[in-house]
């Protein structure tokens, strides 16, 4: 192996790689790319030391190489901005990004479960597989008293974390695909069971007016979930030409645990909504207005906020290529 070559088409890297490590802070960008030239560095290493162990490279690697694992494992101080860079960046970004993936499956799903309503509205022996008489016949009040059954700051709590459960569970698990299937599948079914046998009933209106105020957020929160798990199983799958499998499921896990992080006030917002404006003593119409608008405002934030970060980050991202091919 020709030594000096070998050097010289590395050296940029381990350079950009000490550069990064002595900032006092880095975008989330930058701190990937860091982790990203740290570990080829050490490869790097790995392959001098093996074939051509030259001590002064050797020795100047190993100090480019200290400098950059300080840099990785050095902790970072609490910051606003860092929240506030979160919030207005990190987030929508990627929801944003993972947009394809869970707007296909609120579409896909919703259409599955008015069907499914439909379907059991229309053959009501089918609701006596999974419900007991008694239970169908007493649907309707358990199902309205559901919501004003506890005292609403402990009902919220509640909601809100068995959501956050079942959210974390579909990004956890979508590089194996199968669960998200199986979790998403056992949700529509309760839900359009539940729907049909109050819409065979007359009550349709009901259903509609105690699920839409928090169930559009809600809801939405869940397919958000289940589209960023199933990107990673997807990326894992199928990874492209360009990046390894390992990369794109690294990136896309990355993805994952921001938009779990992310989900996590949002369904405090939607268990907020179920608690308080589900059972309030207000027209249906007031309720569904006021979850429709807190859940439009969600879809802005996504689709709109979302895209123009992305196009923030995909901007820095190019001035940090133009500046390493300048350098």
């Amino acid at each position: 192996m020709d030594l000096d070559a070998y050097v010289l088409e590395r050296a940029g890297e381990w350079d950009r790689m000490e550069e990064l490590a002595r900032r006092r802070r880095l975008s989330a960008e930058e701190a990937d790319e860091l982790v990203v030239l740290y570990h080829r560095a050490t490869t790097h290493l790995s392959v001098i030391r093996s074939r051509v162990p030259d001590p002064v490279v050797i020795a100047d690697l190993s100090r480019q190489l200290l400098a950059g694992r300080a840099a990785i494992n050095r902790g970072r101080r609490f910051s606003w901005q860092s929240i506030g860079h979160f919030l207005t960046d990190a987030f929508p970004a990627e929801l944003y990004r993972a947009r394809h993936w869970w707007l296909s499956l609120a579409v896909l799903l919703t259409v599955l479960t008015a069907g499914l309503v439909w379907y059991v509205a229309d053959n009501p022996p089918v609701a006596a597989l999974f419900l007991s008489p008694d239970q169908i016949e007493g649907l309707e009040e358990d199902f309205v008293s559901y919501y004003s059954e506890y005292r609403a700051s402990n009902f919220a709590a509640r909601v809100w974390t068995n959501n956050a459960l079942l959210t974390a569970q579909c990004i956890a698990s979508g590089v194996l695909v199968v669960p998200v299937v199986y979790l998403l599948g056992a949700n529509l079914l309760n839900v359009g069971v539940t729907g049909g046998v109050l819409a065979g009933a007359g009550s349709l209106d009901t259903f509609l007016g105690y699920l839409a105020p928090h169930g559009l957020l809600e809801l939405t929160c869940v397919f958000v979930g289940a589209g960023v798990g199933l990107r990673i199983g997807w990326g894992w799958i199928a990874p492209g030409p360009e990046r390894t499998r390992r990369e794109v499921l690294v990136a896309r896990t990355r993805s994952g645990m921001i938009v779990a992080v992310g989900l996590v006030p949002v369904l405090l917002v939607a268990g907020v909504l179920e608690a308080y404006v589900t059972p309030a003593p207000v027209p249906p119409t007031w309720r569904v207005a006021a979850g429709a608008g807190v859940w439009g405002l969600f879809l802005l934030y996504a689709l709109v906020q979302g895209r123009a970060a992305d196009r923030r980050a995909a901007g820095h991202g190019v001035r940090r290529l133009s500046r390493a091919a300048n350098r």
